[in-house]
């Protein structure tokens, strides 16, 4: 059933549109052969993976500041993978890390047509809690940065998803209404309850397959927002 009253739509950009998952994987492949870091990509991904999302909860909920997390969920992987790598080459690989990572620039199936699909009907935005220096390369590298008329990351006013004064700041800087606007994103948690709890529709990319039991959209591919939208 389509979705009435919508004119701006907001996405989250990792795991939602830009493919986390597998340009983080093509990083630390390059990294690590450039440091010379004889490591297991598999066994060490399987571990980051829990690591880097708990490191993310802390720092979207302030208990940590950025370098903490980029140096601690690396240290932490290595540990957890009985890797010793010491405190310096781990500030080098994180740095390197950010450096190169938007080097990958793979989006999910889709996304460019359903892209050009919504762009001619609604107004389109990124919401981010992703560090603000890297969302721009990434939007701009992967060529869809001309789709979005705003982009808000939680760096800008210091607050992010759930919290309801990004979702507020969003949609004051889009020049709309909570009551006219839709967020669609891969976090339950930070996007839809979010969200939901600001009084905006949404639906939940469930990239993970996770089959949440509720009442809120939810697509498995990007593609399936034209039965929405």
């Amino acid at each position: 059933m389509k979705i009435e009253g919508i004119t701006d739509i907001f996405f989250d950009l990792d795991h939602t549109l830009w493919d986390f998952d597998k340009n983080s994987e093509l990083t630390f492949d390059k990294i690590f052969k450039m440091n010379a870091i004889n490591v297991d990509l598999h066994e060490f991904l399987s571990h980051y993976r829990e690591i880097n999302f708990q490191y993310w909860k802390l720092y979207r909920d302030a208990k940590i500041d950025k370098e903490v997390l980029r140096f601690g969920r690396l240290r932490d992987t290595f540990v957890a993978a009985n890797l010793h790598i010491d405190d310096t080459m781990i500030r080098t690989l994180s740095t390197d890390y950010i450096t190169y990572l938007t080097d990958n620039n793979y989006l999910f199936d889709h996304t460019i047509e359903i892209l050009d699909y919504l762009s001619l009907k609604y107004n389109l935005h990124i919401l981010s809690n992703g560090f603000e220096e890297v969302q721009y390369r990434k939007l701009t590298k992967s060529n869809i940065h001309h789709y979005f008329k705003t982009i808000t990351n939680g760096e800008d006013i210091g607050v992010k998803k759930p919290n309801p004064r990004i979702f507020h700041y969003a949609i004051e800087k889009a020049q709309t209404e909570i009551s006219r606007s839709l967020m669609i994103g891969d976090g339950y948690e930070a996007d839809i309850e979010g969200a939901l709890n600001v009084g905006m529709d949404v639906i939940y990319f469930d990239t993970n397959n996770m089959n949440i039991e509720t009442n809120v959209k939810q697509i498995s591919g990007l593609i399936e927002l034209k039965k929405y939208l």
